[in-house]
């Protein structure tokens, strides 16, 4: 029988006490970070007395572990200093244990390099060393390279469980001065729930994602649920912090090809792994994920090549200006200051990039988050220019571009429903919406939120079709100053010249029950113009509605306008209306074909230079 020969490398192998002993006051250790954190290193740290484990500094990027507690940092034998306040050291932050460095992530390895970071011994978790000698820094690349760089004494931890990671993750078996043989395993972390408030908002998020963007991904509710809606999407491509399980579900669906990227293209590009031991058995080996230091990943200009990047960001509150206020407990670990200033550039320099913030409308304990003024809220980012849209379960509001006005008006439409009249009534206060401004209680109730469509016509005019909003306001003044004379003229029946604000907001402010308008919009999320609209209004004392529909002259010819007909015929049926009405004038051949095109009977009755038309939709037309 063949004896299995022992690794040469077996025989660095020390103990974690040997390691131990090297240490001394005052030193400032590197430690890898979350399922890349040397457990069985920290754990003998934390807990083993002795004269050189006083007043040491413990350096951690972001303090998703489970090694450093809280309870540890109470000795006050050490401090941790982090770049980002995770799971552990939000809390000893707040009680002044932990020191928060303000930094980009993209500058800590100049940071380092330069000795503001200064770094005397680096703990760092790898895989055991291939045929060729060289271990995987595995799941938590960030700076490990560049702190082994800085520090006098380098201590691999060899854990047989972590995978054999691809990327700038290879480094040489006698880089390492010390090297112990972990007892734990890697620190798994465990999914979240996703309850049906953050389903809907996951739901909305997507519907702005288009075919061929590129996300950045962390964890959380809202990311858990993204997949479902995001598998159905085409060429999606990843350049995230944080690669999670939802992430792997995405990826295997299919919908991840990173075909369109314009920086490693067709792979998956990362810094860390935070996840179950089903990922980590999908990351060992897997060519098609990328991992690369934190400068590489979090540059931003790095980001911006990416074409359509999308900075999807989970936040507390926001107020009517689009100021939020950030995530700052354990159950809602979010991007860090560091991390945001990065992405939020990334996604600026994208072309077609933008920054979604998304949360509920209202919190656990049932009060509003989007607010008259988040001011005095703790961890406050003040960057109204940056955010793009707000994402929560009614709706999504578009800022790119707004004033100040339509911004309050597009948040306070997606606020909670029962929280819209106060928020009307603050805004009027603080000249945040006009004094005159319409609201109507009781539609934001009614607001018909399942009328999403989109239909892409002749030429690839791509158009989605919603229900009007009060935020339309000056999206409907600016399509009618776009008309000509004519096209008035055959709209309104009479030559208006103007449409102010009195008359505008009167159009935009509806009921949706007794009337009800749909809008056709064309263009990027975030900077979509209005090019159509189609409207309908029920009679009193019968169950008919009467119709209206224009169309962008600019959009004319691609078969909108039918489009919107047959659309109007279908909702009012749904409705319960048995006929629709319309008035169309005799010199209007266009629309007249459209109601001839349509599947319909139609009575058409000539009164003085107009059709007045009467649509069966009970019957089908021969």
């Amino acid at each position: 029988m063949l004896l299995k020969k022992t690794p040469s490398w077996k025989k660095k192998i020390v103990s974690p006490n040997d390691v131990l002993e090297k240490i001394e006051p005052g030193m400032n250790i590197f430690i890898g970070t979350g399922s890349a954190e040397p457990r069985t290193l920290v754990n003998c740290l934390m807990h083993t007395e002795g004269y050189g484990l006083q007043d040491l500094t413990l350096i951690q990027l972001v303090s998703f572990g489970d090694a450093i507690s809280y309870k540890a940092l109470q000795s006050k034998r050490y401090r941790l200093k982090t770049f980002f306040s995770g799971w552990v050291s939000a809390e000893a932050i707040s009680a002044g244990q932990v020191d928060l460095v303000p930094s980009r992530f993209s500058a800590i390895p100049l940071l380092m390099k330069q000795g503001q970071i200064p770094i005397d011994i680096a703990f760092i978790q790898i895989t055991p060393p291939n045929k060729a000698g060289y271990c995987s820094l595995g799941v938590g690349v960030d700076v490990a390279r560049k702190a082994m760089e800085q520090a006098d004494l380098v201590v691999g931890e060899i854990n047989h469980e972590a995978p054999f990671t691809l990327g700038d993750t290879f480094v040489p078996f006698d880089a390492f001065d010390m090297v112990i043989e972990s007892i734990d395993p890697p620190f798994y972390f465990p999914r979240f729930p996703v309850d049906p408030i953050f389903d809907k908002l996951a739901a909305n998020v997507a519907s702005v994602i288009e075919d061929g963007s590129c996300l950045a991904f962390t964890f959380g509710p809202i990311f858990e649920a993204l997949p479902r809606y995001l598998a159905q999407k085409k060429d999606l491509g990843i350049h995230t912090p944080f690669f999670t399980d939802a992430l792997m579900e995405l990826v295997k669906s299919g919908a991840v090809t990173n075909r369109r990227k314009g920086l490693f293209r067709g792979k998956s590009l990362t810094v860390y792994a935070l996840g179950s031991k089903e990922l980590m058995q999908f990351l060992d080996k897997n060519p098609i994920v990328e991992f690369q230091s934190i400068d590489k990943v979090f540059h931003p200009i790095e980001i911006g090549q990416n074409h359509r990047f999308v900075f999807i960001l989970p936040v507390r509150r926001v107020d009517l200006s689009g100021r939020v206020a950030l995530h700052n407990s354990k159950g809602h670990v979010t991007a860090g200051p560091g991390q945001m200033a990065d992405f939020f550039n990334g996604a600026e320099i994208s072309q077609g990039g933008y920054t979604i913030v998304a949360l509920p409308s209202r919190n656990r304990q049932g009060n509003p988050n989007i607010q008259l003024s988040v001011e005095d809220s703790p961890d406050l980012l003040s960057l109204p220019e940056s955010i793009d849209l707000v994402a929560t379960e009614q709706g999504i509001a578009h800022l790119r571009g707004k004033t100040i006005r339509e911004r309050a008006q597009a948040l306070i439409e997606i606020a909670h429903p029962e929280d819209r009249p106060a928020l009307v009534e603050g805004a009027k206060r603080v000249n945040l919406l006009y004094k005159d401004q319409i609201f109507l209680a009781d539609s934001a109730h009614f607001y018909p939120a399942d009328i999403e469509i989109r239909h892409m016509f002749k030429n690839k005019i791509d158009v989605r079709f919603r229900a009007i909003k009060p935020s339309d306001e000056d999206q409907m003044r600016r399509l009618f100053y776009r008309f000509s004379d004519k096209a008035i003229y055959y709209r309104y029946f009479s030559p208006i010249k103007t449409m102010p604000h009195e008359k505008t907001q009167e159009y935009v402010n509806i009921d949706y029950r007794d009337v009800l308008s749909i809008v056709g919009l064309v263009g990027e999320p975030g900077q979509q113009t209005i090019i159509a609209e189609a409207r309908f209004a029920r009679y009193q004392n019968k169950p008919f509605v009467d119709i209206a529909f224009v169309v962008d002259e600019a959009y004319q010819g691609y078969g909108i306008a039918t489009y919107l007909y047959q659309m109007l015929a279908k909702l009012a049926k749904e409705r319960g209306a048995q006929g629709m009405t319309a008035d169309v004038l005799a010199s209007n051949r266009a629309m007249l074909k459209v109601f001839e095109k349509g599947n319909f009977p139609i009575q058409a009755k000539m009164e003085h230079d107009a059709y007045a038309l009467t649509i069966d939709l009970t019957g089908i037309k021969n």
